[in-house]
C-alpha cells in the first residue's frame, strides 16, 4: 500500500486511496503518475501574506463637565478589555494632560470605542497609532 504525498514547498491533499509510489519531476517537485494509477495531487494556493491592517488610537479629552468616577465606569462599560486601574489611569492621563489614550486597535473598534464613549457625554477621538 502506498503512502499520502506531501512536498516540501506546498500542502498537498491527495486525491484518491492508494498512491502506489510517486516520480520526481526535473524540479524535484512530486507529480501526479497517472500511467502507473497514481494518485492526483492538488497544490493548494499558497498563502497570502498579509500585511498588518493599520492601528488606530482611541483618545479621552478633558472635560470640566463629568466626575471622575462617571469617566471611569463609562470607560470600563464602552471598552470591556479595560480593567478598574486601566481606566483610572486613563481618565488621570486626560485629567492632568488634556488628553488620555484608551485603547489602540483596528479602525472599526475604535470608530464605535469612539462614538459610544460620545455618546454617553465625554469627549473622544480617533488617530493613526503612526502620527
Amino acid at each position: 500500500m502506498g503512502h499520502p504525498v506531501l512536498t516540501h514547498a506546498h500542502q498537498s491533499q491527495v486525491v484518491g486511496v492508494e498512491d502506489p509510489g510517486p516520480s520526481l519531476s526535473p524540479l524535484g517537485s512530486v507529480t501526479p503518475d497517472r500511467d502507473r494509477g497514481g494518485a492526483a495531487v492538488m497544490e493548494k494556493a499558497p498563502e497570502r501574506v498579509r500585511k498588518p491592517s493599520p492601528r488606530y488610537k482611541v483618545l479621552l479629552h478633558n472635560d470640566p463637565v463629568n466626575s471622575m468616577e462617571y469617566v471611569i465606569t463609562t470607560l470600563r462599560q464602552v471598552v470591556p478589555s479595560l480593567s478598574e486601574q486601566d481606566a483610572i489611569a486613563v481618565m488621570l492621563e486626560a485629567h492632568n494632560t488634556g488628553i488620555g489614550l484608551v485603547i489602540v486597535c483596528d479602525i472599526e473598534p475604535a470608530e464605535f470605542y469612539c462614538e459610544t464613549l460620545k455618546a454617553k457625554g465625554l469627549t473622544s477621538s480617533i488617530e493613526p497609532e503612526s502620527s
